[in-house]
């Protein structure tokens, strides 16, 4: 009895996670609720594999979103990630907009990598997923391509190979560079995170992890 088939290509994305795509999400918020805070900024990337069958980043998204109606702003928050609500040339667009054009990014990706849907992946990815979440039945979204609850949580990862759960710090152990003037934006943060995870993926197939043996063995 095996684990997986003899002939499985784990060179295809679409058998390594299960017929999952794993989809990198990092939003910037008005606060720590998602169903009373703002989401004020998201980023995707999508990742594929090379011929190698290392995992690395493929396609982004990223845009500025307006308050939805009614939406808390803390200011505290707005400090820590330096968003300027009222800044003409944020190109903000409303919440809908900016879901359903990341969404049809996403649906794209899936189907050319043969998998049945997407996955989040995020540093603390339970806080992204929530805010992605909070979103998406405000705007009533349809054809969400997400598992509604699984994820890949790279501060857990990160920890459980780097012994560090901070993002810059697990970085700096996986020496990837990381520039904290740009920490808490999206979509540095997104391509940083992707990074990490690509880094603590291949590593686990270097050193003989992945893919599985069979159970004789």
């Amino acid at each position: 009895m095996t684990i997986e088939t003899q002939t499985t290509d784990y060179k295809l994305l679409k058998n390594r996670f299960r017929g999952y795509l794993p989809v990198v999400i990092d939003v910037e918020t008005a606060g720590l609720n998602a169903q009373t805070d703002a989401l004020l900024e998201i980023a995707a990337i999508t990742l594929k594999m090379d011929e190698e069958g290392n995992l690395c980043q493929d396609q982004q998204y990223h845009s500025h979103i307006k308050p939805f109606e009614g939406a808390n702003i803390n200011p505290e928050a707005l400090k820590v990630n330096g968003i300027n609500i009222d800044d003409p040339l944020r190109g903000a667009i409303p919440e809908e907009i900016a879901i359903i054009e990341m969404f049809k990014m996403v649906r794209k990706a899936v189907k050319d990598a043969g998998c049945q849907r997407a996955v989040i992946v995020a540093h603390n990815a339970t806080f992204d997923q929530a805010f992605l979440q909070a979103a998406v039945k405000r705007i009533n979204a349809k054809r969400d391509p997400f598992h509604p609850f699984a994820m890949f949580d790279t501060a857990t990862l990160a920890g459980f190979m780097y012994g560090q759960t901070v993002l810059v710090k697990a970085c700096q152990m996986a020496k990837i560079p990381f520039d904290g003037k740009l920490a808490h934006s999206a979509l540095y943060d997104t391509e940083r995170t992707a990074e990490l995870f690509c880094t603590m993926v291949n590593k686990l197939k270097d050193l003989g992890g992945f893919p599985p043996k069979t159970l004789s063995e």
